[in-house]
């Protein structure tokens, strides 16, 4: 469950390359207030829920003022019977260049239990976790969710249909690289309405979790917001999909087409 909610979370992201900064808007497309929830589904079973929060905080780190951001997820009906999960993500990123500082994970799922901090020190290209010390190949680097918040903001405009983007983030005691196609825009129908957005496909590996032909799809908002709205991906029995459930304290309102 972790690693299909890791691969549906740093999806949502349009990076250029792997060596140079990433450019984003002159204005994050959220604030402190935010709240969307989502929920997974294995057919037309829920699965699990999650929320997505943006909180104000008095922390600082290297003197400099920074968001909170919280994420919270867990199964929810006959899967919390057989497998419970209760994981729960902190990031805390600086308020301007939306570049994590510091993040924290507790995991619970079944009998598994993980306790991981991590320290991003970007100008030394490095990040200080409870298992060591890792090398990062650029001052941008992610952890789980401040790369999710952080691709939000990406100035993706001159983006073509087909053109490949990359990010680097930390996650599970080592830095990785994951590898996204921009497949141009669509209408869908979601919960909230229909809305028009932004259709992206990333690599993926087969295994324990992916059929050898799988591809993942995410629809993405196409306004201020860039609200993820919906993934979809096969897995080796049945389908996942996530949809969103609520958006509250967005930047605008979301534009939904009548």
């Amino acid at each position: 469950m972790r690693k299909l909610l890791l691969v549906i979370v740093v999806v949502f992201l349009s990076f250029k390359s792997f060596g140079q900064e990433l450019p984003f808007v002159k204005e994050a497309v959220f604030r402190p207030g935010e709240v969307l929830t989502y929920k997974l589904k294995y057919g037309f079973i829920t699965a699990a829920e999650g929320t997505l929060k943006v909180l104000h905080t008095d922390l600082k780190f290297d003197g400099k003022p920074t968001l909170r951001l919280s994420v919270d997820g867990q199964t929810s009906g006959t899967f919390d019977v057989f497998y419970k999960i209760r994981d729960h993500y902190d990031s805390y990123i600086d308020i301007n260049n939306l570049k994590p500082y510091f993040y924290q994970e507790n995991i619970r799922e079944g009998s598994y239990r993980r306790q991981d901090k991590a320290r991003f020190s970007q100008t030394e290209k490095k990040v200080v976790a409870t298992k060591g010390t890792f090398t990062a190949p650029t001052m941008q680097t992610f952890d789980l969710v401040s790369s999710y918040y952080f691709a939000r903001s990406l100035d993706i405009s001159k983006m073509k249909i087909g053109d490949f983007v990359k990010l680097n983030y930390f996650l599970g005691d080592e830095i990785s690289q994951l590898e996204i196609q921009y497949l141009g825009r669509e209408v869908i129908k979601t919960k909230l309405g229909k809305i028009r957005c932004l259709k992206f496909s990333p690599s993926i590996k087969p295994g324990r979790i992916f059929k050898k032909d799988s591809r993942l799809y995410l629809w993405v908002s196409d306004d201020g917001n860039r609200v993820p709205l919906k993934a979809q991906v096969e897995i080796l029995v049945g389908s996942v999909i996530m949809e969103i459930k609520s958006a509250d304290g967005l930047q605008q309102p979301l534009e939904i087409i009548k």
